[in-house]
């Protein structure tokens, strides 16, 4: 999207509008909050970036020899650890992770099999959930922290995509076009009671579980193809009441907006990225 500007934002729903945090020339996407509330991290153009809130602006983490970050990317619930998807090495997505306030830490590869797209860790800390293609199939995958154990939880030949712990640790939400156009699922940990979480005319992207059980998650129109960027979308908000839908935002955006966890810590709020032509 050459030439437009990125808008980081914060929605908080207790006031029920978005704020703005950052504006930049730079293609900034996806924004995870920090454990303590103090900063987001985005990336852009290759690199992550880290946002103070009270003084925001880019500055850079050093992520070693992984010049090609993408958009997918989380830190661990400490927050000492962050995880990152990159694309230096032959093309392929590969996860990869760092300790954050070491100096000198160099990132470790996490997943031995490739391509493979970081979205989330457990509560607990101990998993990590992934998309992954897997002999031509795209398929949502766990593993331990460390990358050891890949556990395929639900693959198939439609897109699997946007995995997302909830807060408890026992279900997987994710998107999937498996029935038509893609919808929001959840499935169990350990690949048992699959259910669908949505139904309807709009086209339903990278579900994100807040910590007191309501999901924000993305939708394009009807009839979109994949999850491009400078798309009409909205912000929607799954409440668990009757599975009722609310729709919060309505902006310029789609790809880099919200693929990864960006609630803020207490659940009041949460992170997005919007952008203007």
């Amino acid at each position: 999207m050459s030439g437009w500007v990125s808008r980081l934002m914060i929605y908080d729903l207790e006031e029920g509008q978005a704020m703005p945090v950052l504006e930049t020339g730079l293609e900034i996407a996806a924004p995870n909050w920090v454990p303590d509330g103090t900063a987001l991290i985005v990336n852009g153009d290759g690199s992550l970036f880290w946002v103070e809130l009270d003084d925001p602006e880019l500055l850079e983490i050093d992520t070693g020899l992984c010049v090609n970050v993408n958009n997918d990317h989380g830190l661990s619930p400490d927050g000492d650890t962050l995880y990152f998807t990159d694309h230096s090495y032959g093309g392929a997505a590969r996860i990869w992770r760092m300790a954050l306030g070491v100096d000198e830490a160099d990132p470790v590869e996490v997943t031995a099999k490739q391509p493979s797209w970081f979205h989330g860790i457990s509560p607990d800390g101990r998993m990590i959930c992934y998309t992954a293609v897997r002999e031509g199939l795209f398929g949502i995958y766990t593993a331990k922290a460390d990358g050891s154990g890949e556990t395929c939880i639900i693959e198939g030949a439609h897109r699997y995509d946007g995995p997302d712990f909830s807060p408890c640790g026992e279900w997987i939400w994710f998107n999937s076009d498996r029935l038509g156009e893609s919808e929001l699922w959840r499935v169990r940990a350990d690949g048992s009671g699959l259910e669908r979480m949505t139904e309807d005319a709009m086209v339903n992207w990278f579900p994100h579980p807040g910590p007191d059980g309501q999901v924000v998650y993305l939708a394009y129109p009807e009839g979109t193809i994949g999850h491009p960027s400078g798309f009409q979308v909205e912000l929607r908000l799954w409440t668990g009441k009757d599975r009722s839908v609310e729709s919060l935002v309505q902006l310029t955006g789609g790809q880099g907006t919200m693929n990864v966890p960006s609630w803020s810590p207490d659940g009041k709020a949460f992170a997005y990225v919007e952008y203007a032509g």
